[in-house]
């Protein structure tokens, strides 16, 4: 599993979870959320992806919504508290955009942020993904 860490990409300007999600944080405080790399190669072929809706609220640590793959269905929780401002869901036709491009393929934009404190810098993930296998 170590050399696949070292192929998978962790971009620097994201924060990441220990439960593998990814935080973008846009001008207007706002903040996208998707899963790594990591997580999209560990959930295999995704094939249909349930989100929350608009205006519903998540909370740091808890499931906001689920993909099945070919393996299993998953659980995704937030890695942060805040309000679903908006939703992708191009997910939704798309599922398999979140193996493709994990980093483009976000799941929610979230307002009224709180929790990023716990949050990992790319170079912090890629150490602690290194440990799990």
């Amino acid at each position: 599993m170590f050399k696949e860490v070292l192929r998978m990409n962790f971009p620097e300007d994201l924060k990441y979870a220990k439960s593998h999600e990814w935080v973008k944080t846009l001008e207007d405080g706002t903040v996208l959320v998707g899963v790594s790399d990591y997580a999209q190669d560990a959930l295999g072929d995704l094939v249909f992806v349930n989100l929350p809706e608009a205006g519903d609220e998540v909370t740091e640590g808890e499931p906001f919504a689920d993909v099945e793959s070919v393996k299993a269905v998953s659980d995704v929780y937030s890695p942060v508290s805040g309000t679903v401002a908006e939703i992708n869901e191009v997910l939704l036709d798309a599922p398999e955009s979140i193996n493709e491009a994990p980093y483009e393929a976000w799941f929610m934009k979230v307002e009224n942020v709180t929790g990023t404190a716990q949050l990992m810098s790319a170079a912090e993930y890629e150490e602690y993904v290194k440990t799990l296998d």
